[in-house]
């Protein structure tokens, strides 16, 4: 640490981003200060009490006794060597970059920023946001970026609820205004990343995190889309998939599902589509698969009312157990979900919703509350139709298998009968 006083990093915004980073700093031995502005986070954090599936109140205990403090002061942001904005970057209601938070959390730091200080985006965002929108507003407070202050941008790989790769051993992409700037970056991550890949400038480092959720967008949306028509063919698709991921080159396995979720695969690929459409034509490879994915739920729900149908019962009054509603198995984070479009319209027909999710405990669609079952062997046999949404490893498979009326799969987990289903 440097003669200043004061705290190594602040982390602005402490969600699943912020949080994962200001652990493996302040185990690095670096003091750590996290600012946010919901007074819940802090209250919570600073109680030791975590609200993060892969921070657990012990590991928060540790960063405590390490000196980490959350705070709704930004003042902690003058006595800082170095600041990274991990705030959130969604959509807006049209599907256009909402830069709200990042535009806010820049102006709180250019309040505060002194001279000599790191300033570094993690958030997911078009290419140029950093030098485009950042810089000025640093610069708005009369210090010039590469001069006296460094800036940089370093996408965030956080994957919640993943036990192999976090933080530490995820390569991590630096990109700076400057050389000068990328290598101070890159020399301040590597105090706890075990591998650092620095690329010629900001508009690199940003352009990969899109690319790389990008990729996996519009795979996912190809066998989503090979799902439907494998139906009608009769074909089992789940059993080509694994056919072919046998294949030790040249493929690699995706999975076809209800929707995409969580905080990136429905989100950041219409980042670069807003890009390219600023040159005046559209991402057709992006849009096409967007238009897919978003397919899906209510390609979900003709499913269901087809084993319905095949019953004779309508999906008006039927009971419709939904298994799963978190964007991907054994986490709480429920983060565009597609369980909320399926549940959506399986309302408006009529259905009667319940849910059951072992990490979730109260789930509302609609503004209405859907009524939460723990007992898996009752409730698949009281359901008219189980919905397998998310293959929580909580849940008993077998008794679905057993136990229930019908079932429609959505992740291939299941051994199919003359009830149950796979998409």
């Amino acid at each position: 640490m440097s003669e200043r006083t004061g705290f190594d990093l602040t982390v602005i915004g402490l969600g699943y981003v912020g949080m994962p980073l200001a652990k493996e700093a302040t185990a690095a031995g670096l003091r750590v200060a996290g600012l946010d502005v919901d007074p819940r986070k802090v209250d919570a954090l600073n109680a030791g009490r975590s609200y993060i599936d892969d921070l657990t109140d012990a590991d928060l205990d540790a960063m405590l006794a390490g000196g980490f403090t959350a705070t709704l002061d930004a003042s902690v942001l003058a006595e800082s060597r170095t600041i990274v904005i991990c705030v959130p970057t969604p959509l807006d209601e049209d599907h256009r970059p909402d830069l709200s938070a990042v535009e806010g959390a820049t102006r709180t730091v250019a309040q505060h920023l002194r001279a000599g200080t790191l300033v570094v985006l993690e958030s997911t965002t078009w290419p140029g946001t950093t030098d485009e929108v950042a810089r000025p507003i640093l610069e708005g407070a009369g210090l010039v970026a590469g001069t006296d202050f460094h800036l940089a941008f370093s996408p965030e790989r956080i994957d919640p609820g993943n036990t192999k790769y976090g933080l530490r051993n995820t390569p991590k992409v630096v990109g700076g205004y400057t050389v000068a700037c990328r290598d101070r970056a890159a020399s301040f991550y590597s105090q706890f990343v075990e591998r650092v890949v620095p690329v010629s400038g900001t508009r690199e480092a940003e352009m990969a995190k899109l690319l790389e959720n990008t990729y996996r967008h519009v795979n996912i949306a190809l066998v989503n889309e090979m799902a439907i028509f494998c139906d009608e063919l009769g074909i089992n698709l789940w059993e080509a998939i694994e056919a072919a991921s046998t294949k030790p080159f040249g493929f690699q396995k995706f999975l076809p599902g209800p929707g995409v979720g969580g905080h990136c695969i429905p989100v950041d690929p219409s980042y670069l589509s807003y890009t390219v459409r600023k040159l005046g034509y559209p991402f057709r490879f992006v849009e096409l698969a967007q238009e897919i994915n978003e397919r899906m739920p209510s390609y979900v729900v003709a499913r269901v009312q087809r084993l319905l149908n095949r019953a004779r019962k309508p999906v008006n009054g039927s009971r419709v157990l939904l298994l799963g509603v978190t964007y991907k198995p054994d986490i709480a984070d429920e983060r565009e979900t597609p369980a909320i479009p399926v549940a959506e319209a399986l309302l408006e027909l009529g259905a009667e919703l319940v849910f059951c999710d072992p990490y979730v405990k109260e789930w509302t669609v609609e503004g209405s509350p859907v009524p939460r079952v723990d007992d898996l062997a009752a409730a698949v046999a009281d359901a008219d139709v189980t919905l397998l949404l998310q293959q929580h490893s909580a849940f008993d498979l077998g008794v679905v298998e057993e136990r229930a009326q019908l079932v429609l799969d959505t992740r291939g987990v299941l051994a199919t009968s003359d009830r149950v289903e796979r998409l």
